[in-house]
């Protein structure tokens, strides 16, 4: 992944965050074809989740660009196309899912306010509504009509998490920014959510940055793989080279570490 054939549709250019004195981030870059995967991986602390949230607009940093198709984007304050173009999914799905909505409120929402469904300027009908509904629930594993009406705390945290998905595909996004999104589920579970991301992959032509501490994961789902370490970005390869030659000793050791405790789904 250090040279790509096609051309970015999502990129970091030179990202540093800072908070007070402490360096988050320390000029970081990346480039994301369209319909490619990266994994950020790395051990906590490593800046993984704050490079995630600069890329979805969450925080902005103190230098660098987010792009767009080659277009800067404020770093905060983006339009209502470009929050729908990148969206997030985060480890824990009640950040994102309110426990007071519905399911139903959860998913429309989204398609209400990026007018994702029907003709311009026109409010679908429920009807319309209720079926794309059912299209994103069926996307996800999830069939069940009744789900519309309970709310997220009637779920386990796998199938919230896969609601949660459901809510970011809702407005039909180029870019699926995912931070640790099996770390707090079952390990059988981990692999019903994996196998899903990569059907979406393959399915929608989303591109996908996915943070991870786990080997295994990166291996299994992603055409490139970047190592941070204290906020830098220590090896930048695709998966294949990474795992042939994973280059600085840090990254040797993590990748060794991986091997000693034989991580899923792909034994790397």
């Amino acid at each position: 992944m250090t040279q790509h054939t096609s051309p970015a549709l999502f990129e970091l250019r030179d990202i540093t965050v800072e908070y007070g004195d402490f360096t988050a981030v320390d000029h970081v870059s990346l480039s994301l074809p369209r319909g490619e995967a990266i994994g950020i991986v790395g051990e906590s602390g490593a800046g993984k989740s704050t490079l995630a949230r600069v890329a979805a607009g969450l925080i902005a940093p103190a230098t660098g660009q987010v792009l767009l198709d080659g277009e800067p984007l404020a770093p905060i304050h983006r339009t209502r196309e470009q929050h729908r173009r990148i969206q997030m999914v985060f480890q824990n799905p009640d950040s994102s899912l309110n426990p007071s909505h519905s399911i139903y409120r959860i998913l429309s929402e989204g398609i209400l306010l990026h007018r994702t469904l029907g003709a311009s300027g026109v409010r679908p009908s429920r009807a319309a509504i209720t079926q794309r509904c059912l299209e994103l629930l069926n996307m996800v594993g999830l069939s069940d009509a009744d789900i519309f009406s309970r709310r997220p705390q009637a779920f386990s945290g796998g199938q919230r998490q896969r609601i949660a998905i459901a809510r970011a595909l809702a407005v039909n996004p180029d870019v699926l920014i995912a931070d640790e999104p099996t770390s707090a589920l079952d390990v059988s579970v981990q692999h019903e959510i994996l196998d899903l991301l990569a059907a979406l992959r393959q399915t929608q032509g989303l591109s996908l940055m996915l943070i991870t501490h786990d080997l295994g994961v990166a291996n299994a789902l992603c055409d490139g793989i970047m190592v941070m370490r204290g906020g830098t970005s220590v090896v930048h390869k695709s998966t294949e080279e990474f795992f042939a030659d994973p280059g600085p000793q840090y990254a040797q050791d993590l990748l060794a570490a991986a091997r000693s405790v034989s991580i899923t789904p792909q034994s790397v």
